[in-house]
């Protein structure tokens, strides 16, 4: 069944709040722990875990405002607000994984000590969280065809990714003794290049959807099939789009009998259009209505090749 698009911000604003409240929780946690037990990687994973905070307001906001409908000002609705978000998110994992990256190099040309072994627990637990957390949000994010829910899984997994470095390096530094302290520092310096990974991954989509990129060809010819079906509609010359949030904007060149009234081309046009819109993700559509006109080379209907006069 088709989800509706209050549904489905209702569903995306559910998953922002859900993800804020437990990454407030894992801040304070990673945080006190990393200072408490001296690893600076998992001070550093606090530090991302915090800007999943603003990630998922980012996203909440984002949402609410992409569930407007269309207005006087917007006229397309507000559905780039998702688009603007999810870059938004992509940005904050460049900076984190950045930010990270500066401060792992000055810590490993800084003897410290070996991290205490409680923070290889907290770690765990955390990696649990996050991962489970993760393949919700994503699992819900394709569900509602929702590039900027998506965006915010991804900023769940680089945490999870982050704290996985962290036990590898607590680990190493743990065995090692003092001399090999440093892992610790090196782990968070692997987890800053993920996380600077899938910030441009994510980054590269969002910038695509804001400049009106074509969807995939394979919706492109599913449109085209559709309007294609309608009874009176000879071809579909065309077919443009452009995304607006979990949805699409579609604009149809149909061809159809020259000899039709300009009324009977306008209620095709309605019907084209109406087909259309039951498609999942389609937010609306211009049908655009021309004659039909012979492939180049073909002959038309009744004529044998004969002229005048044979």
């Amino acid at each position: 069944m088709l989800t509706s698009a209050p549904d489905r911000a209702t569903r995306g604003i559910r998953l922002a709040q859900a993800g804020l409240l437990i990454n407030a929780g894992l801040v304070v946690v990673k945080i006190v722990a990393g200072i408490v037990g001296r690893s600076y990687a998992l001070i550093a994973d606090g530090v991302e875990s915090s800007l999943d905070i603003f990630s998922s307001l980012i996203v909440w906001r984002g949402i609410r405002v992409a569930a407007r409908s269309a207005d006087e000002d917007y006229h397309f609705g507000y559905g780039k607000a998702e688009s603007v978000a999810s870059a938004a998110v992509a940005m904050l994992l460049v900076g984190a994984g950045i930010g990270i990256a500066i401060v792992a190099v000055r810590e490993i040309m800084i003897p410290h000590h070996t991290p205490a072994p409680f923070t290889l627990v907290v770690l765990v637990v955390v990696i649990g969280i996050k991962e489970t957390l993760f393949r919700r949000v994503l699992h819900e994010g394709r569900e509602l065809d929702s590039e900027v829910v998506q965006a915010d899984a991804w900023h769940h997994r680089a945490d999870a990714i982050t704290s996985a470095a962290a036990f590898i390096g607590i680990t190493i530094a743990l065995i090692g003794g003092d001399e090999w302290a440093e892992a610790d520092d090196w782990a968070a310096l692997l987890a800053s290049t993920v996380i600077l990974y899938n910030g441009i991954r994510i980054l590269r989509p969002a910038l695509a959807d804001l400049m009106d990129r074509a969807p995939a060809s394979e919706l492109l010819e599913a449109v085209s099939r559709a309007g294609a079906d309608v009874a009176g509609v000879l071809h579909i010359e065309k077919v443009l789009a452009r995304r607006a949030g979990v949805g699409l904007f579609v604009i149809v060149h149909v061809q159809a009998d020259p000899a039709m009234s300009l009324y009977d081309a306008h209620e095709l046009g309605g019907r084209v259009r109406t087909r259309l819109r039951e498609m999942r993700g389609i937010l609306d559509a211009v049908i655009h209505m021309e004659p039909y006109v012979e492939p180049h080379g073909a002959k038309p209907e009744g004529d044998d090749g004969r002229t005048d006069g044979s």
